[in-house]
């Protein structure tokens, strides 16, 4: 008997048994790709972080520890891929004779590296000028001393005579911040600058030049052991934190405290576990309430044919089926519904993942949860609506009740406002607060999302949704919906009112579900446009513009400015000066602009300054050429306020030493176009050039018209002569900014998202109106039958159409755009800067308006073919 009625379903119902299948289908996929997303996003996040550390740990040895027993200590602890012995020594200074003058500078450290450190950790050092072997310079100690590849450089040794030895070449440390850590420091203490000095032997160079200093100041010589890992972390980055942790803690113990490790590799994992909480984030505010919505997509087909099954059980009652056999009839349907729909869903799921997720593996909860939530959908869907019919199908439960319907108990709780109020009360808190919606605490390994952040969005989105539901409600029951119908419906404008008055209940539930799925996909592609956008921002803050070419001290990019500006496809060329400063016995870098000409190649956002636009910025700097503006840790370190005289010194370039510039400080920076994220200076090029007698600029901005490819590449041709030059593009910073969004890939989910946005509404606005229709066809029929001429059955359906789609989208999108609002505010910790106000993705909304048009228009032409069937042979089906 299940064969048979499941047959007759599919051949007489078949927009039912689909209809909610489609539905099933969509929520199972989209729960799929979601986890999927988050599954693969924690794994290339662990991944990511542990490609980017350069040494995984510095085991720094006590006085009384051998590198024997401290190695083998490590193997025992955990298998290791790398193990080399890196000497530190603290020196006095160096000293060189150049250009006739004597230049000596402040203390400084010399490492001795073993053979092969450099294969073994290439992220360390970067060669810039000269050999790659011998004795080696770093960039600023050459500036320092004005020395170059073949000059003598004497070292001022603790205890010991000054030693000498010969410049091979000047290096770049692009990790010097790791690799001169303070190993050992409490934790919460501020990380220290790395030396401004620092000269680089070969381990047994070291060995000789500086035993005598260790024999006479053993504290101001060290020995790391530098350790690359060769075990399989967790994918979880949380997880790989906790384990790196515990191994480290496991050396030391074994070391009995006479060690300590520095754990690079569980510091950039307990910054990717705050990540993937953003992930995490992402997928409930962005993602589950399209998966929501898909449910309630699928309740709503169901729903919109409870007449028809009431009287399925009342015609089986008749016939002499128990309520038993009824009840497994619906099973028998829920089960098949729910069999298609999941396995459509995981199909459509299994399509997309492999390009969602880059091809990572994930876990099976991926599938079978997803599983669980559509055949439990489909029993909800199908089967209480069943159990709902057997209970109404008696003789007196098919008695109507005459009178007017209650006011719903939300209507008169006023739920509506009271979610509304609750929301902008949080969203108020929430941005005067400065909220923090992740709790990673340094060194923790637990860490946790503040579950209170979700009910600013949550409730907006229902308090807007049931206050769209008051109003549909004021309006249908009321005389103005005859005159908003007037342009559609003409002189039966009344009558079609009244008509769609009675209908309020199945119109309200339609409208609704219109209203979520437009606000779901107007706040979803918002906030996606916004992200990309700021991407792009961030890109370009980090970058500088479009295509920059990065020199050195001593081989400036600036010098081929006029070459790079004459490049097809460059449209605007500017130079970028990037000296070090002392402030006070702080090194810190010092940016020489243009202003007037500045953003030509380069953004500049209002949110890099303090109480001032960009504009405003610049005009500052324009104004006086000593103008200078500081970041605001510096402001705090030396208690600055606007206007006070700042003296830096910087090196000069006819002296060879340096001396006191005046600048006055004019302004706070917070961030600036390709400059640290800490403490650093912004000034005007034209003064620092004339103050220190040095024009040349280390780096040249380059805005792109065309290919950014072809101009790097034309770029690169064009300064190959320039040693250790850099030229970098948007595309390649963006990949490797270290962003949680970026590694969790948000284009992938952002284009799940926008698709399935656009499918829902879809579904909402064409399928339901097309169930209501189909099943109140018998009285468009009749109507038919009693001589309504097409044009006047179709005012009964555009009205109808009307009031779900135009004011149920209508309603969505203020809704969305308010939902929109509160995303970007409470994850602005995904955003780097903050956006400056959020960006309308008009090309995607523009689409989304096509589609709701269309499958209204498909739903409405269907109406009318079921309308216009023979009045028996709708009798009959009926």
């Amino acid at each position: 008997m299940n064969r048979v009625w499941l047959q007759g379903l599919l051949a007489r119902r078949p927009l039912r048994i689909w209809g909610s299948a489609a539905g099933v289908a969509l929520t199972v996929a989209f729960l799929a790709l979601l986890l999927a997303f988050v599954s693969a996003g924690r794994a290339n996040m662990t991944r990511r972080a542990v490609a980017s550390v350069p040494v995984d740990w510095q085991v720094l040895l006590g006085p009384g520890t051998t590198r024997q027993a401290a190695e083998q200590a490590i193997r025992a602890a955990t298998p290791v891929r790398t193990l080399l012995p890196v000497g530190y020594a603290d020196v006095a200074g160096f000293t060189a004779s150049t250009g006739g003058t004597v230049q000596t500078t402040g203390a400084g450290k010399v490492l001795g590296l073993p053979d092969g450190y450099r294969a073994q950790f290439p992220a360390e050092v970067r060669p810039l000028i000269g050999s790659a072997d011998g004795a080696l310079l770093s960039q600023q100690t050459a500036a320092n001393l004005h020395a170059a590849v073949g000059d003598t450089v004497n070292i001022l040794r603790y205890g010991a005579a000054p030693a000498a030895v010969k410049v091979a070449g000047i290096v770049d440390l692009p990790e010097a911040d790791s690799l001169f850590q303070a190993v050992g420091a409490p934790r919460g203490l501020a990380p220290q600058a790395p030396p401004d000095n620092v000269l680089l032997l070969p381990r047994r160079q070291w060995d000789t030049l500086f035993a005598p200093q260790k024999a006479a100041r053993p504290d101001t010589v060290r020995e790391q052991l530098h350790v690359r890992l060769a075990r399989t972390l967790p994918s979880d980055p949380g997880q790989a934190f906790a384990l790196v942790t515990s191994l480290a803690n496991n050396v030391e113990a074994r070391l009995s405290g006479s060690a300590v490790v520095g754990n690079n590799l569980a510091v950039k994992l307990d910054g990717a576990r705050e990540d993937a909480l953003y992930a995490e984030a992402l997928f409930l505010f962005l993602g589950l309430p399209g998966a929501i919505l898909a449910a309630a997509l699928t309740l709503t087909v169901a729903g919109a044919s409870a007449a028809q099954r009431q009287q399925e059980a009342a015609l089986l009652r008749v016939r002499g089926a128990s309520e038993r056999t009824v009840v497994r009839l619906g099973a028998a349907e829920a089960l098949t519904v729910g069999s298609i729909g999941t396995l459509l869903g995981l199909a459509l799921a299994a399509l997309i993942a492999p390009h969602l997720t880059g091809g990572l593996a994930f876990g099976p909860l991926v599938w079978l949860l997803p599983a669980l939530v559509g055949l439990g959908l489909a029993f909800v869907a199908v089967l209480l609506p069943t159990l709902r019919a057997v209970r109404g199908a008696s003789v007196v439960a098919q008695r109507q009740a005459v009178g007017r319907a209650g006011t719903p108990l939300w209507q008169r709780l006023y739920l509506d406002v009271l979610l509304l109020a609750l929301a902008g009360l949080v969203f108020w808190r929430s941005a005067a607060s400065g909220y923090q919606l992740v709790l990673a605490p340094e060194g923790v390994a637990r860490a946790s999302l503040q579950l209170e952040a979700f009910v600013a969005p949550l409730a907006l989105w229902l308090g807007g949704t049931l206050l769209a539901l008051r109003l549909m409600g004021l309006l249908l029951a009321r005389n103005l919906l005859s005159r908003l119908l007037r342009p559609l419906s003409g002189p039966l404008s009344g009558v079609v009112a009244a008509s769609l008055g009675r209908q309020r209940p199945l119109l309200m539930r339609g409208a609704a579900l219109v209203a979520l799925a437009t606000a779901f996909a107007v706040s979803t592609s918002i906030f996606n446009a916004t992200y990309n956008d700021q991407a792009r921002v961030d890109a370009v803050l980090t970058n500088g513009a479009d295509v920059t070419v990065t020199g050195n001290a001593n081989a400036p990019a600036g010098n081929h400015l006029s070459t790079l500006k004459s490049l097809p496809g460059v449209t605007a060329a500017q130079p970028l000066i990037h000296r070090f400063a002392y402030v006070g016995a702080d090194l810190q870098d010092l940016f020489g602009i243009d202003a007037r000409h500045f953003t030509d190649v380069s953004h500049l956002s209002d949110t890099y300054f303090k109480d001032l636009s960009a504009a405003q910025a610049l005009s500052k700097l324009q104004a006086r050429p000593d103008a200078i503006f500081v970041s605001q840790e510096t402001v705090n370190d030396y208690q600055l306020a606007l206007g006070d005289p700042l003296r830096l010194r910087l090196l000069n370039a006819r002296t060879h030493r340096y001396q006191v510039v005046p600048f006055t400080f004019v302004g706070v920076v917070r961030e600036f176009p390709t400059a640290p994220k800490d403490s650093f200076l912004v000034a005007n090029a034209s003064y620092l050039a004339r103050m220190t007698g040095n024009g040349a600029a280390e780096v040249a901005l380059l805005r792109v018209s065309g290919n950014p490819q072809a101009v790097l590449r034309a770029a690169r041709k064009a300064t190959d002569t320039l040693p250790g030059v850099q030229v970098t593009d948007l595309a390649t910073v963006r990949s490797r900014i270290a962003s949680g969004l970026t590694a969790v890939n948000l284009s992938g989910l952002a284009r799940l998202e926008l698709a399935f946005a656009v499918l829902l509404l879809a579904a909402s606005t064409g399928l339901v109106l097309a169930l209501g229709l189909a099943e109140r066809r018998r009285t468009f029929t009749v109507l038919n039958a009693l001589g309504a001429r097409p044009r006047q059955l179709g005012a009964f359906l555009n009205g109808e159409g009307l009031v779900v789609v135009g004011f149920g989208g209508l309603f969505g999108l203020v809704i969305g755009l308010g939902v929109a609002q509160t995303l970007i505010k409470l994850l602005q910790g995904v955003f780097d800067p903050p956006p400056e106000h959020m960006l309308l993705p008009w090309l995607y909304l523009l689409g989304l308006l096509v589609a709701g048009i269309v499958a209204t228009t498909l739903a409405l032409n269907f109406a009318r073919r079921a309308s216009g069937r023979r009045v028996t042979e709708v009798l009959r089906a009926a």
